[in-house]
């Protein structure tokens, strides 16, 4: 274990008020080491220097975390290579968390993530989001849905807002510009059963960095049609 990386990984999370234990910095060392050794065969980062995944991955992600709570059941959808998922089932053992991502080799290196820092409150699937929200196992069954700048609001809100069970909510973590982005979803977050309960802006920790934070309340169940087929909602977003 590097102690550059544990000093580094500590005092960026006290900045955002969390308190990481020994056992948990060695899972995000080992978690590291396997995304950099994946992403020289498969793409999934451009972020490869340490410090930079520790904030723009590790830090980014558990912005986050103060949205959770015990045993909740949480999907991850279009997850890539587990951001913010697997940085939040890390620091929330008592949470079930779902990790979706429609690309088959991604999975299997969530997978290996997963077995090798022993994440038993991972479980992952192999889905587009359009099919995940259609399914009956999966659907308006989560506490929460979050992702990580996927796509424009009112595409990701057809993808997220269709897992989440009414009372449930949706986390949506943007970069800087969102406020075009909310009045243009507006038709879709009242058309998907949610409704705007906070939005919030910050900069990473030391850096001129911004991010938005979008929660959206599920106040009434998804009309069935929605989610729209595979790549329908991207063509033609909900306005």
């Amino acid at each position: 274990m590097n102690e550059q990386f544990s000093q580094n990984l500590e005092n960026l999370l006290k900045k955002i008020d969390i308190e990481i234990k020994n056992e948990e910095i060695v899972q995000f060392y080992e978690y590291m080491k396997i995304l950099i050794e994946w992403n020289e065969k498969i793409n999934l980062t451009a972020i490869t220097e340490a410090n930079d995944i520790i904030l723009k991955h590790f830090v980014d992600s558990l912005t986050i975390n103060k949205y959770l709570k015990n045993n909740e059941k949480i999907v991850d959808i279009g997850t890539g290579a587990g951001f913010p998922g697997i940085p939040l089932a890390i620091m929330n053992k008592t949470n079930e968390i779902f990790l979706v991502d429609s690309l088959n080799k991604r999975i299997n290196f969530l997978n290996e993530v997963k077995q090798n820092i022993k994440l038993d409150n991972i479980t992952t699937i192999h889905s587009r989001a359009e099919d995940f929200g259609q399914n009956k196992l999966y659907r308006e069954k989560f506490d929460i849905a979050v992702s990580r700048a996927v796509a424009n609001l009112s595409v990701l809100l057809e993808y997220l807002l269709p897992a989440v069970k009414v009372g449930g909510k949706v986390i949506c973590m943007k970069g800087s510009q969102i406020e075009e982005e909310i009045n243009e979803a507006k038709f879709a977050i009242n058309e998907l059963g949610g409704k705007i309960n906070k939005v919030e802006d910050f900069y990473l920790p030391g850096t001129d960095m911004k991010r938005n934070v979008i929660v959206i309340e599920k106040i009434k169940s998804t009309p069935k049609k929605y989610p729209r087929k595979a790549g329908m909602p991207s063509k033609q977003p909900l306005r």
